[in-house]
């Protein structure tokens, strides 16, 4: 039981740790990738699949090499917390702190009732 809890907050921590992160294509594993919000399973084996060829020099080279990114799902993603080459798309807001999935943003994001 006591093995269970340990693994349980391991795990939490693991993925508070990433929450704060931004993640650069040319370094992150699957798990990584997975979690930034608009990056799924398919997604993730296609970056692996052209990193594999040479690391991606910036956004249009992602772009160019990654299927179905585009402007705007680049601009999402850059949003998201994904960085090509360590760097945002330029012109693409800011990435929040919490970039996982399922993580507002910050208390403004997360639907409250206040009165």
């Amino acid at each position: 039981m006591i093995k269970k809890l340990m693994l349980a907050v391991a795990s939490l921590l693991a993925t508070m740790s990433m929450a704060f992160a931004q993640v650069d294509v040319n370094k992150a594993d699957v798990a990584a990738l997975d979690a930034v919000k608009g990056v799924g399973p398919s997604m993730s084996k296609a970056i692996l699949d052209e990193r594999a060829k040479g690391e991606f020099k910036d956004w249009p080279d992602f772009q160019k090499r990654v299927k179905g990114v585009g402007e705007k799902r680049a601009a999402k993603l850059s949003e998201a917390g994904l960085v090509v080459a360590g760097k945002p798309l330029a012109g693409a807001a800011a990435a929040p702190k919490a970039a996982v999935k399922g993580k507002p943003a910050d208390a403004k994001a997360a639907p409250a009732a206040r009165m």
